[in-house]
């Protein structure tokens, strides 16, 4: 969902994809460190060490895929439980795109969103509808919650923290999403 050109044939991520990507924001440049979690369940345990100092988390399911949204429920507990309570979240279908093949409406998931009280979006990737829309959406609500000293802090910096044999430690990234 980053790219602003659509590929046909794509690797799916397997494990945890990164990315930045700069966007402009109430005049200021913005750089967002993208985690792709990928959301597959035999990646859990490295996921959830990044959800600790994630300031914003975009949950991506696949609009064609019913269990892809069934998952969302699960993400959220995970989010819940490792994630700071002060993170902020948005739920996003992506290939919103294939109607034809559409397997969750955006009714039922709109009312799980206003159940959990976060943001709802559609997006396709292939034609790039609602891709910038939610990404604006999610970073300013990190923007306008988070004092401007805490933005840069090595706390949300760093969902990750990776020690070396000699104890010294290395720091991951700030912002992710899930994906279908």
């Amino acid at each position: 969902m980053l790219r602003t050109l659509f590929q046909t044939s794509f690797i799916s991520t397997i494990g945890i994809d990164f990315k930045i990507k700069t966007i402009e924001l109430e005049g200021k440049k913005i750089k967002l460190q993208i985690w792709d979690t990928a959301g597959q369940e035999r990646f859990h345990t490295i996921v959830s060490a990044y959800y600790r100092g994630a300031m914003g988390i975009m949950l991506v399911y696949d609009v064609t895929s019913r269990a892809s949204f069934d998952n969302v429920g699960r993400w959220l507990e995970n989010i819940e439980n490792y994630a700071s309570e002060s993170v902020e979240r948005v739920l996003v279908g992506n290939k919103c795109d294939l109607n034809e093949k559409r397997q969750v409406s955006a009714q039922e998931a709109e009312r799980l969103a206003k159940s959990r009280d976060i943001p709802f979006f559609e997006t396709s990737a292939r034609t790039g509808d609602g891709v910038e829309s939610a990404f604006l959406a999610l970073t300013e609500m990190v923007l306008h919650k988070t004092p401007v000293g805490q933005l840069n802090s090595p706390q949300h910096n760093s969902p990750l923290s990776l020690k070396d044999r000699d104890g010294s430690s290395r720091q991951g990234g700030l912002l992710k999403g899930k994906c279908c």
